[in-house]
């Protein structure tokens, strides 16, 4: 994940950007809901993208039996929804 994604992601959540004290590095003001929001569109975009990891694997099992890694990304994905 790049930091643009990060800092989109904290701005979709609502986090408020801030600049410091005499030009230091920006800081980002979240309300305990806004935070939470944040934490679950991370969690989303890591679990997608460890899916899509398993969606590539080209086992054997491809023409032989079930896919495996496809089950493993579905399993991935479904934790979303727990």
């Amino acid at each position: 994940m790049t930091d643009a994604q990060i800092i989109e992601m904290a701005r979709q959540a609502g986090g408020e950007f801030y600049e410091g004290f005499a030009g230091s590095t920006n800081f980002v003001k979240f309300t305990e809901d806004d935070f939470e929001k944040f934490a679950k569109l991370v969690a989303e975009h890591e679990r997608e993208a460890c899916a899509r990891v398993c969606d590539d694997v080209d086992s054997i099992s491809d023409y032989y039996e079930l896919r495996i890694e496809l089950i493993c990304a579905e399993a991935i994905r479904a934790r979303g929804e727990i």
